[in-house]
């Protein structure tokens, strides 16, 4: 049971239709301090960040103005900054306070977030997490 006001545009709902519109930002690619061994947290590694966010692109659409929309570049601007001057241990933590951000301060309902830290394990070119927070829109 979801519980707590969402504004029409944060549910992307206009009258009784559900928009599922999203916008979506790939390979974001930010140098940080993480990692759980000691060696880890005396150097930068690089994590790669993909967003996908539910956004009603619709007013956007029809008006043309990047003010009816989600900005991608400041939700960008805002990732890459926290994640640069973040220093977490797990990829876990990570991906929660980078989908919180985008959540609260961004508006937006729904987020899926998948930071992949290339080269963390032997013999596997990638791993990483991938979270969905928020409620998916249709």
């Amino acid at each position: 049971m979801v519980t707590g006001h969402f504004s029409r545009a944060r549910c992307g709902l206009i009258g009784r239709k559900t928009l599922m519109d999203k916008i979506f930002l790939t390979e974001l690619k930010v140098d940080t301090i993480i990692g759980i061994w000691e060696w880890e947290r005396r150097i930068r590694q690089t994590v790669i960040i993909d967003l996908e966010m539910s956004a009603d692109i619709a007013r956007a659409a029809a008006t043309d103005d990047v003010a009816d929309t989600l900005n991608y570049k400041s939700v960008a601007k805002r990732v890459q900054n926290f994640v640069a001057d973040s220093s977490f241990q797990l990829v876990e933590t990570l991906a929660e306070r980078i989908a919180s951000i985008v959540r609260d301060e961004f508006d937006v309902a729904w987020v899926r977030v998948r930071v992949n830290k290339p080269g963390a394990i032997r013999g596997s070119r990638d791993v990483g997490v991938l979270i969905e927070r928020g409620e998916r829109p249709g």
